[in-house]
């Protein structure tokens, strides 16, 4: 299980490929994705990411209203874990960042699911 920018190369060990944003990323196409899923589902509402907008100091917060967030997609979370348990399972995102973004949190809390 790993994350990845949605527009790094696509590569054959990323397995299962799901984008994990609930907008579809600025200029990449449907087919240059190339991604077997789009999960808007465990995406972080609308308002916690307009108040978040990918600023350092609030990541901390985002972190803790994400999680809570997260609790309630259990079932969705669980049915990710089962792919990642079968093949390779990559989480893709388009924010800049690759340490502050909800898909680090994303992947944390997958991690934890037994």
């Amino acid at each position: 299980m790993k994350i990845k920018r949605i527009y790094d190369q696509p590569e054959t060990e990323d397995g299962y490929r799901v984008l994990i944003d609930r907008l579809w990323p600025r200029g990449i196409s449907k087919e240059k994705a190339t991604i077997d899923e789009w999960n808007k589902e465990v995406t972080p509402s609308t308002e916690l990411r307009k108040w978040f907008g990918h600023k350092p100091e609030l990541f901390e917060k985002f972190k803790g209203l994400y999680k809570e967030e997260l609790k309630t997609k259990k079932d969705e979370l669980k049915r990710l874990k089962a792919i990642a348990n079968k093949q390779n399972l990559t989480l893709l995102y388009g924010a800049k960042d690759p340490h502050i973004n909800h898909a680090v949190i994303l992947l944390e809390v997958l991690k934890k699911i037994k």
